[in-house]
């Protein structure tokens, strides 16, 4: 049993150190494998919202980037606004593009992620910013 808990967080390990373009590759494997398919997004629990004086002291100061929507049309200037962002070499932008939604970036500091989404918007992506 002991050893089972260690190869247990010896996974965990790995997979937390995964970039996001490593977990879409692991999930389409996984989904071959064992031929199920995954949902698009995760369920996740909803916080009690904070009153009005709460939620104003504690806003976010970092953010997590996801690319939300891509038209057709768009994919070429987005991709080569992804490679310029991320430092992704010309595959991987696009497996990043063709599989969204997709986080860029999580934990990112305000300006960045402002910027980052300025940047995709203005090349016609759908970009959300989420506070973490």
């Amino acid at each position: 049993m002991v050893q089972q808990k260690t190869n247990i967080e010896e996974i965990a390990d790995v997979l937390s150190n995964l970039s996001v373009l490593d977990l879409s590759k692991l999930k389409k494997v996984l989904e071959e494998k064992w031929d199920v398919k995954a949902p698009m997004g995760a369920p996740m629990m909803m916080a009690p919202q904070a009153s009005g004086e709460e939620s104003e002291k504690e806003e976010a100061t970092d953010f997590k980037v996801v690319l939300e929507e891509v038209p057709a049309d768009k994919k070429i200037p987005v991709i080569k606004a992804v490679r310029a962002l991320l430092g992704l070499g010309l595959q991987d932008a696009k497996e990043v593009v063709i599989g969204v939604p997709t986080t860029l970036k999580e934990s990112v500091p305000k300006a960045e992620a402002e910027e980052m989404k300025k940047k995709l918007v203005d090349v016609g992506a759908k970009v959300s910013l989420t506070g973490v």
